[in-house]
């Protein structure tokens, strides 16, 4: 519809243009006074007329004095016969220089009228009809490539996309080994069937959002050298049935044309999702989708040079169909980069970017335990948008310590300030949960303590691990949850009440808590996993959690949770009461400068007699 209003607006214009032009050339610039017979042959008796031209019926006058004007005379007689008619003298007109010419029959007598009454409609006309005849034909065009595969092509020759590497992707060591194998064997397919080997089909790439799965999946097409065929699982998918499986057909046709090649499917758990699961019953324009994924890919031969390279955060809710062996069988988990990885990542997105002799790169990969690949690669970005902002030639570190904050917690809330009753509670309340993490044994060391406002917390306390964990004992869970409830007992201790500022705190202790009597075992129940989470693969995340035990063990579960929170709450407040001096003092700085850095806390730690952890141990036997 706007393509055809903006065709009718071009004719409009065309059309004034041309009608301008025609306006110019029929119309002169200037036109000559006309004067009657009577005063003509008045002018002639009076020896005022110089010259007279006739072209037929039209007569141009040329005075003595120079002024030309113009008359007309009836065609049927002559010019001298129609001045002595009017009464001129014979003398007179003897006098005038008389000259007849034949009436002009140039072009622009008819080939004007013909352009503007003839030509001109019909190549205004003949344009209108063949932009519509144009349009309908890339409609046509449309409709017939509607069941085309929308992948975008990498790799090939003549296009001008960037070769990714595996020099480009950070970490992933023992990922990329795995998928070395898929990339000679694309450059050596023969060394391999051979010895009568088949190498996988499908290549499934599992891992947590930001891993650097697309990434990777380029990478390999990079290192092969071959064409990348990439899409998204959602873009098979429309409202018609049928769309989806004549797309996947046209992919794995088109790739077949180009092999050896490489087709990535994004995001495969669009169309991947288990068939026959669900609420109000399957979809079938997605499940087609899936068959025809499963047909294409049984059919590749012994000798073909395509590999199906997919991605997913969730194969858990995949089609059974798809993992089996001769399909998607061989799985590559993404795991989350460690502290080397981080920095070589950070290493790749400074590049370019100039950074300051202060910048220590291996800091921040320490400070951001947690954080993916593209976390990671955003803590750049953010450091260089602060350094642009402040009008900062070069990136400092302290852009990259508050980027680091910014991702983790959201932007400063500079207008949301707090009343000097709100800050000193905030103030224990950070400091409650330091000084009681920093007294216990099992936890990390403290990195910063702020009680300026960001995303939605009033303040926050950040830690930073002294080294990568992948298991966590029952003594590091039970300080976690005494950690948590720090900030409410001290507040219970400094001002005998609670705020609302506890409230996550408390959640994120009591889920704690029943995860480690119903999931890890390690109450006194003993050794048991209690509960059967259900998930609607429809919806792709748990709704509901079904009771494979009695009331009576739940009751017993209520009362294993109860006593490791009130164990924590009791290890919280023997640490507060006997170190309050500390307490006071941690808060009173909070309250001045309202941020902590590492090194002033561990200062704080040192300056107090009471620092030795294992005086505060509290044994279960204590809260029983």
């Amino acid at each position: 519809m706007k393509f055809l209003l903006k065709n009718i607006v071009a004719i409009l214009i065309i059309f004034v243009v041309i009608s301008g032009i025609f306006a110019l050339v029929f119309q002169p610039f200037s036109q000559a006074e006309e004067v009657s017979l009577n005063q003509l042959v008045s002018d002639i008796n009076q020896s005022k007329v110089e010259k007279i031209t006739a072209y037929g019926s039209e007569l141009t006058i040329k005075y003595k004095d120079g002024k030309e004007m113009v008359s007309r005379k009836e065609p049927e007689t002559g010019l001298r016969e129609t001045l002595l008619s009017y009464g001129a003298g014979q003398q007179r007109i003897d006098q005038v220089n008389i000259d007849i010419k034949e009436e002009k029959e140039g072009a622009s007598s008819w080939l004007i009228p013909l352009l503007i009454f003839g030509i001109a409609p019909l190549v205004l006309f003949g344009f209108f009809f063949w932009v519509i005849l144009k349009q309908a034909k890339a409609g046509a065009a449309q409709t017939f490539s509607f069941t085309r595969a929308r992948a975008r092509l990498f790799g090939a020759e003549g296009h001008p996309k960037t070769k990714v590497t595996f020099k480009e992707v950070a970490g992933l060591k023992e990922a990329k080994e795995e998928l070395k194998e898929i990339v000679d064997f694309l450059k050596n397919p023969n060394k391999y069937l051979k010895m009568g080997a088949r190498i996988p089909k499908g290549v499934l790439l599992t891992g947590m959002p930001g891993t650097g799965k697309t990434l990777l999946a380029r990478a390999v097409a990079g290192e092969a050298d071959v064409p990348f065929f990439s899409i998204s699982g959602s873009e098979f998918v429309e409202m018609f049935v049928g769309v989806g499986s004549a797309r996947v057909k046209d992919l794995f046709s088109t790739a077949k044309k180009h092999q050896p090649a490489i087709i990535y499917i994004d995001e495969l758990d669009a169309i991947g999702r288990h068939r026959g699961a669900g609420i109000g019953g399957g979809h079938d324009e997605r499940e087609q989708t899936l068959n025809q994924i499963l047909v294409e890919m049984d059919g590749f031969e012994q000798d073909s040079q395509i590999v199906v390279l997919s991605s997913t955060n969730r194969p858990d809710i995949l089609d059974p169909a798809l993992l089996r062996p001769g399909r998607f069988d061989r799985k590559v988990v993404l795991d989350m980069p460690d502290v080397e990885g981080r920095e070589e990542i950070l290493q790749i997105h400074c590049k370019g970017k100039p950074l300051s002799q202060d910048v220590n790169l291996r800091e921040i990969s320490e400070r951001t335990p947690g954080f993916s690949g593209a976390d990671v690669a955003n803590i750049a970005n953010e450091a260089a948008i602060l350094a642009a902002r402040r009008s900062k030639e070069q990136i400092w570190q302290e852009e990259f310590l508050e980027s680091i904050d910014k991702v983790l917690l959201g932007p400063e809330r500079k207008s949301h300030v707090l009343s000097k009753k709100e800050k000193k509670i905030a103030a224990y309340h950070e400091a409650g949960h330091a000084l009681v993490s920093a007294s216990l044994p099992g936890t990390e060391p403290i990195r910063k303590i702020s009680i300026i406002s960001r995303g939605m917390a009033a303040g926050y306390t950040l830690k930073t691990p002294s080294e990568e964990k992948r298991m966590m004992t029952k003594t590091e869970f039970m300080s976690e949850i005494a950690t948590l409830l720090g900030g409410y007992t001290a507040e219970r201790i400094v001002f005998g009440e609670i705020t609302t500022g506890a409230s996550n705190d408390l959640k994120k202790a009591s889920d704690l808590a029943r995860r480690l009597v119903k999931e890890y075992g390690m109450s006194s129940l003993g050794p048991i996993s209690y509960g059967e989470k259900e998930e609607l693969v429809f919806l792709g995340k748990e709704i509901s959690e079904e009771r494979n035990y009695s009331e009576k063990v739940a009751s017993r579960i209520d009362d294993e949770v109860e006593k490791f929170i009130k164990q924590g709450q009791i290890q919280a407040e023997k640490t507060l009461s006997k170190r309050r001096k500390l307490l006071d003092k941690i808060a009173d700085v909070l309250i001045e400068k309202e941020t902590i850095e590492k090194e002033d806390f561990e200062g704080l730690m040192r300056g107090d007699p009471e620092k030795k952890k294992q005086d505060l141990k509290i044994d279960i036997k204590d809260v029983e």
